[in-house]
């Protein structure tokens, strides 16, 4: 597998746990606020890790950690996932997996396997500035919709999530994503950062009050709606 990173110790990439991250290489989608450009279009300038080093880290830190959160990048993109999370589990922790939506199929495969405890998908923006968000012309969202119901209509526990960008979301956009995400069971409306590593540039984050009354518009359809990484 592609591991092109690795967190050895997170408190909140996996709710719940103390987990270590890996992070995959390649996406499909340019989203031009996206914090891990280099996993995306510059991955020739990372060194790879082994998947040896994973491995070697979760036998060292047994009865320390308690889970892996698989981010990328987009994860999904790797065909050997299922066979790495499997190792994974073999060893005893639980597992969690971040994912654009993006490959509907290749999420259904790992979850009739009952492989992930955790999925965090992200809802890049309402349907009608799909395309504009992921840096896609045409973008087809039947993908996504397809991963929005396994995960609605399934058994394993999950979270939805926006990354939020002034110059790319509106209160109108949240009132088309909380009719869209009707009855979901959790959705995290996240501050823009600027990490020094994006794909474009330009972006800036909205106020804690106004993220706040983003909130407000989406907790009649989703009342589970909560904020990450407002001050």
């Amino acid at each position: 597998m592609n591991i092109f990173g690795l967190q050895k110790l997170s408190l909140l990439d996996f709710p719940g746990k103390m987990a270590c991250t890996v992070f995959t290489g390649g996406c499909n989608l340019r989203c031009p606020f996206c914090h891990n450009a280099s996993l995306v279009t510059g991955l020739s300038e990372v060194e790879p890790i082994a998947e040896q080093e994973v491995f070697d880290l979760l036998k060292k830190r047994r009865g320390i950690l308690e889970g892996v959160a698989i981010t990328g990048g987009e994860p999904l993109l790797q065909p050997d996932m299922e066979d790495f999370i499997r190792r994974v589990r073999a060893q005893g922790y639980a597992v969690k997996l971040d994912t654009n939506g993006c490959f509907p199929d290749h999420l259904s495969r790992i979850l009739s396997e009952g492989l992930v405890d955790y999925v965090a998908m992200d809802i890049k923006n309402a349907p009608e500035s799909y395309a504009k968000t992921v840096g896609v012309e045409g973008f087809d969202l039947a993908p996504v919709q397809k991963s929005i119901d396994l995960l609605m209509n399934g058994a394993v526990d999950y979270e939805f999530r926006t990354t939020v960008v002034k110059e790319l979301h509106s209160a109108a956009d949240f009132e088309q994503i909380g009719r869209w995400l009707k009855g979901a069971k959790r959705l995290y409306l996240q501050a823009f950062k600027d990490s020094g590593d994006l794909i474009g540039g330009g972006f800036s984050a909205y106020t804690p009050a106004q993220m706040q009354q983003f909130r407000s518009l989406l907790l009649p359809y989703i009342p589970n709606t909560f904020l990450r990484g407002v001050d």
